[in-house]
């Protein structure tokens, strides 16, 4: 919670703007869960999102499932 929040913008966007952008999208958890795992850029702007090593595939798509599920 330190680089996004549920409803506010702080480093990274908001977990429902992220649910709201990949609401349409049927490979939007496959895509997301690697980027937490592995970080990425440009999606959100020039701020990069780093990598998580220590999070697992089943942790990620816990919470990937989760983010998608905000409304």
């Amino acid at each position: 919670m330190v680089c996004h929040n549920v409803d506010k913008k702080i480093v990274g966007p908001a977990f429902k703007e992220v649910a709201k952008k990949y609401a349409a999208d049927k490979t939007a958890e496959a895509k997301l869960v690697t980027k937490v795992m592995k970080g990425g850029s440009g999606s959100w702007g020039a701020i990069a999102m780093p990598a998580n090593p220590q999070v697992s595939e089943a942790e990620a798509k816990t919470l990937v499932k989760w983010v998608l599920s905000l409304k």
